[in-house]
This record gives C-alpha cells, sequence and structure tokens, in this order.
C-alpha cells in the first residue's frame, strides 16, 4: 500500500510541532508561503475582499480569507481544532536532586495515560520567556531533541503485585523525569535554567520563565502490515490542525469567509484567553463584519451568524479489538473507513440532525466514506470545542474526527488512509456558498 503525500505531510507536520507553540509557529511557516499576511490584535486593520491573514494568541492561531461578499450576507465557514495534547509539563521550580539524580518536577497536563510515558525517551520543548538588554520580555522556542530526560519503570523484582493488582503510578511522586547525575554541592536551582540558557545563547540570569513540555524523541512513522497504520505522537488533535490547515490552503476562494481556528488548552476545558471558551474568534467575526471587513455594517455580526457554518474537529476513537464490548454495538468506527461524525444527546458534542446531514451529504460528494461514533450509554462520554464554540459563536455546528486507538497516550495510532479522506471533506466544506 503507498502512502498518501498528505498522511507523509501530516507526520512531518507534527514532528515540528512538538508543542502548542511550535504547532503555532509551523503553521504560520506554511501560511507564509501561501502568502497569507500576519495580523496583530492590537492593530486596526484594512481588510479587502479575498484578503489572508492570520493572527496568533498564545499557543492559538486564527487564519481567514474573505470572501467575496460582505460576512452579513454569506457569513462564515468555520473549522475548529486544537494544538495541545495530553503530556508532562515542567514546574516553574523543577529541579530536585534525590539520591544521586538531578530531576525535573512535572504536572499533569489533560487526561493522559501516564504509563505511556514510562521507559520513554524523552525531549523537551515549548516557550522560554527572556529579558531583553533593555528590560523588555520575549518569548522564544526551543526545543530538545535529544534523549535527555526518561522515567524509569520499577522493576517487577521490588513491585511483584503489579501484575494482579496493575499499575498504580502517584502524579507527585512517581512521574518526575531523570535529567542525569547530580554533583555534590551543586545548587539544584541552576540545573533546568543553566541547559535553557546554553541553548538559547543567553546569560542564565536573563531565563525568566517557560511553559515547557516533554516530549517523545521518536519521528512520526508509518507502519502495519502493508503500510495501513501511523504511529504518531500528538495526533490528538494535530492531525485535524493539520487538515484544516491544508484545507484551508487547497479552498477556493468563496462568497463566505473561511476561517480555521486551533485553540490551546482544549485538554484542559477550554477556559482561557487562548481557548476555545475565549473571545478570540468572536472578537475576529465581530470585527470582521462589523466594523473593519468589507461591507461590514454595524450590528451585523447577528446577521453573519445566521449564515455561518461550522465543523469542529477532534478525532474520535476506533473500535479497539481487544476491547470492543466497551463500544456501542451499531456505532463502532474503524480505521481507514473515513470521518467519524460524533454524535451526543447529552451535547458533549455539537451536532444536531441537520449538521450531520450537511456533512454526510459533503463525503458523499466527494466520494468520500463516513462513519458515525455514539458513545456507549452507560459510560460518560468526552467532549470537544464543538459545544463551547457552538454556544460561545452561536454557528450550527458538527463534531467530526479521524478514527485512531491509543488515545492519549504519548505515541497514538490512526489510518494511514483516513487523513487525505479528513481534508478532501474540509475542503469542500469552506467553498459552501
Amino acid at each position: 500500500m503507498s502512502t498518501d503525500p498528505i498522511t507523509l505531510d501530516l507526520l512531518d507536520y507534527v514532528h515540528a510541532s512538538p508543542s502548542p507553540r511550535h504547532c503555532v509557529a509551523e503553521t504560520a511557516r506554511r501560511l507564509d508561503a501561501a502568502g497569507f499576511k500576519q495580523v496583530y490584535e492590537g492593530d486596526a486593520w484594512t481588510l479587502n475582499f479575498g484578503d489572508m491573514r492570520y493572527l496568533i494568541r498564545g499557543g492559538t492561531i486564527l487564519a481567514f480569507r474573505l470572501g467575496s461578499a460582505p460576512a452579513a450576507e454569506h457569513g462564515f465557514r468555520l473549522i475548529g481544532a486544537h494544538t495541545d495534547s495530553p503530556n508532562l509539563r515542567i514546574k516553574p521550580n523543577p529541579d530536585v536532586q534525590s539520591q544521586g539524580y538531578n530531576q525535573l518536577g512535572v504536572e499533569t497536563y489533560g487526561g493522559l495515560l501516564d504509563y505511556t510515558w514510562l521507559d520513554r525517551d524523552l525531549g523537551m520543548a515549548g516557550g522560554v520567556v527572556v529579558r531583553g538588554d533593555k528590560g523588555e520580555l520575549k518569548t522564544r522556542l526551543v526545543r530538545f531533541d535529544s534523549p535527555i530526560l526518561r522515567i524509569p519503570s520499577l522493576a517487577i523484582h521490588l513491585n511483584r503485585g503489579v501484575r494482579d493488582k496493575g499499575l498504580k503510578l502517584n502524579a507527585q511522586k512517581h512521574l518526575q523525569p531523570l535529567l542525569g547525575l547530580s554533583e555534590e554541592g551543586a545548587d539544584e536551582a541552576s540545573v533546568l535554567r543553566g541547559l535553557l540558557a546554553r541553548e538559547l545563547g543567553v546569560d542564565s540570569e536573563d531565563i525568566v520563565t517557560w511553559d515547557l513540555s516533554l516530549m517523545d524523541v521518536v519521528r512520526p512513522s508509518v507502519g502495519g502490515l502493508n503500510g495501513e497504520f501511523i504511529f504518531c505522537p500528538r495526533m490528538d488533535n494535530q492531525a485535524m490542525c493539520h487538515a484544516s490547515l491544508l484545507a484551508l490552503l487547497d479552498a477556493a476562494p468563496s462568497t463566505s469567509t473561511q476561517v480555521i481556528c486551533l485553540y490551546d488548552h482544549e485538554e484542559v476545558g477550554s477556559g482561557s484567553a487562548a481557548g476555545a471558551a475565549g473571545n478570540s474568534v468572536e472578537s475576529l467575526m465581530r470585527r470582521i463584519s462589523e466594523s473593519e471587513g468589507p461591507g461590514a455594517q454595524p450590528g451585523a455580526l447577528a446577521r453573519a451568524v445566521a449564515h455561518s457554518l461550522q465543523i469542529s474537529a477532534d478525532m474520535a476513537h476506533a473500535v479497539h479489538p481487544n476491547y470492543a464490548d466497551l463500544h456501542e454495538p451499531k456505532h463502532m468506527p474503524y480505521i481507514n473507513k473515513g470521518p467519524v461524525i460524533k454524535v451526543n444527546t447529552q451535547q458533549r458534542y455539537a451536532t444536531d440532525a441537520e449538521t450531520a446531514g450537511l456533512f454526510e451529504s459533503l463525503c458523499r460528494d466527494a466520494g468520500v466514506p463516513f462513519q458515525t461514533f455514539v458513545n456507549r450509554t452507560d459510560l460518560r462520554c468526552g467532549s470537544t470545542i464543538g459545544p463551547i464554540s457552538a454556544s460561545r459563536l452561536g454557528v450550527r455546528t458538527v463534531d467530526v474526527g479521524n478514527p485512531m486507538l491509543s488515545m492519549h497516550a504519548i505515541r497514538e495510532m490512526g489510518g494511514s488512509q483516513d487523513p487525505p479522506w479528513m481534508t478532501k471533506v474540509m475542503t469542500r466544506f469552506l467553498m459552501l456558498e
């Protein structure tokens, strides 16, 4: 089985994005290459029909192509995804020395499968706030691709009950990675700061603080007997960020304004300035429709919302062959069988009958297979940015995603045929008149 170029490009995109800030930087790099221009929220904008722009707020990036008609008349076509993934984040005062080892204090971010982080070759990536010569603060990106960190598991000889009682990890005590051997008399508080200073070429006193994550240093790969799988960190949800980006770059201009919204902080509830519960997209839509977009009119946002549609794209649960009984029998998505429409009557997903029908029609028109996921009635359902952004914006929304296994593990598993299908459907959606 030959691997589609879109799937191979997805693996490159994820490898370039070991943190939300890196994901934003890689997305911006590709947008720049396609002719998009960055705008800043604090500036006044001058926008014309067909303009291609993007703005950044921390680990969130919003990109848009203005339609050929005022937003009040033809609305927006929005695709939302999220840049963040469950992982281990380094604490503000992380340096620990114990039993002759240098270790780093970490905090769990999101609902990670913590045991999957044991015995892995780990690097580190994220943003570091640095003080300049005049006292100004600037955030610089950093990544360590070499395996400088490891969380060793406890030998079975010292934990005989692990096989019948299961592995129980205390997040405070058992997840601190080893960074190296400590030197007697060394200042433990200087280890990470010194490492960052050397990497960035600055004095350690100029390192102010950081937003750093651990990461698996092994590259994403194609696998399986016939190349039918992809093995990849952060597939949830950078795979949907990638599909959204390619859709925007591939879509022809339309009468409607096309927007992709790649948010941070979904894995911890979206309740932040950079999250889907923040005001970034509403503010963007208001500026385009009411003040700074072509044909803008005071009070036009409500009209624009009435003409708008949104896809909330987040990875979906494929049926697990070893745990098939935990899936709803009539709604079992399979890898490499196409995009999954996610439905939940408790509104954990924003899909309704009309938006599900719209997405099904897009798939049929594109010649793309599709599936439907419903959680078992006796199990609590996960959620997405869909209900949050739909509530905030008032835009009709469908929740979809590509099927995958190992969700929230350090390395996840998906199908090599699914990425181009989702990209194709998203591209058609952005061009809906």
